[in-house]
């Protein structure tokens, strides 16, 4: 009886050991769930990495420019010189154009050789200069039934004048009724006149003097211009049937501190009619600079022009035989 007790208290002591035991075990089982469900996500992720870097470097490689063989390289050759040969076809293309070669511009030159005029002059003029204008009638220029036989000899002469800023007014409406008394004007109505607007003038003047006859040459007179009109006329049928000339008093150099290329002087310049008509069919895309006479000088550079210096042209000159002088 007294060995009995002695074995319950032993076992007791068994038993409360293996609890003490098993709470280390059970931490330690807890804490290693918990890393393997961390390595196990880190490997999730990283394998979720691994197929995204490998799709972009797919993309990558989709994207890549592959390596050009010769005949690629060819190709690209072959390429850029046809569009060289492009842009080649469209210069010469305008070149004709503006040369009269075209069926259509033929045909239309010849059905009109018959009227087709010496010159066409037009008299640069402003809002302001009603004085000047009945000074230059009455001096070199012709009126009334003088100017209608002037137009039968082949010479038409316009005073030159665009419109005002403020279309219809005093201004407008003061050239307008001048012109129905002397039947003299070329107005631009597509010009606003100013004098900074120069250069685009001019352009329109040939572009609508072209339009407007058929004639061998389209002259540019500044209003501060008396011509010796017999003399003109003499100089310009001497050089009748030269196509491409572009004639004046020619001057380069230093204008307003900076060097341009040569150009016929403002005062007085000459074009012939295919050169008109190339400022007519490129006008859109000529650049204008701050002087009309440079302006027109960069034009001529873009064709094969026959440039003229004559003497006679140069109206601040001393001599005897010129054809204009400073009024």
């Amino acid at each position: 009886m007294e060995g009995l007790p002695t074995t319950t208290q032993a076992e007791r002591r068994w038993r409360s050991k293996n609890l003490q035991t098993s709470k280390p075990s059970l931490v330690m089982a807890f804490f290693s769930c918990v890393a393997w469900l961390y390595v196990a996500g880190r490997l999730w992720q990283d394998a979720e990495n691994r197929t995204l870097l490998s799709n972009l470097l797919k993309k990558n490689i989709e994207q890549r420019p592959k390596v050009l063989t010769v005949e690629d390289k060819l190709m690209v050759l072959g390429c850029k010189d046809l569009e060289r040969r492009i842009v080649e076809v469209e210069m010469d293309l305008t070149l004709a154009k503006s040369q009269g070669y075209l069926k259509h511009q033929l045909r239309q030159s010849e059905s009109s050789s018959e009227q087709k005029l010496l010159a066409v002059i037009g008299v640069y003029t402003g809002f302001g200069s009603h004085l000047k204008r009945n000074t230059f009638r009455g001096s070199w220029m012709p009126k009334g039934d003088a100017l209608k036989k002037l137009e039968e000899r082949g010479v038409v002469i316009r005073f030159v004048i665009g419109r005002s800023a403020n279309r219809g007014d005093s201004l407008d409406r003061n050239i307008d009724e001048e012109n129905r008394k002397t039947k003299d004007f070329l107005i631009l109505e597509g010009h606003e006149e100013a004098q900074e607007e120069l250069p685009k003038k001019v352009k329109l003047f040939f572009s609508t003097a072209v339009q407007n006859w058929d004639a061998e040459f389209y002259i540019k007179v500044d209003d501060n211009i008396d011509i010796d009109l017999e003399g003109l006329i003499g100089l310009l049928e001497r050089r009748r049937g030269q196509d491409s000339a572009y004639i004046g008093c020619m001057k380069s150099g230093e204008v307003v501190a900076e060097d341009y290329f040569r150009h016929a002087s403002g005062s007085l310049l000459i074009l012939t009619k295919n050169l008109a008509r190339y400022i007519n069919i490129n006008s859109a895309s000529l650049k204008t600079y701050a002087h009309d006479d440079i302006s027109v000088g960069s034009w001529i550079m873009g064709v094969q022009a026959t440039y003229i210096d004559d003497n006679r042209l140069c109206c601040s000159s001393i001599r005897q035989d010129k054809v204009c002088s400073e009024a």
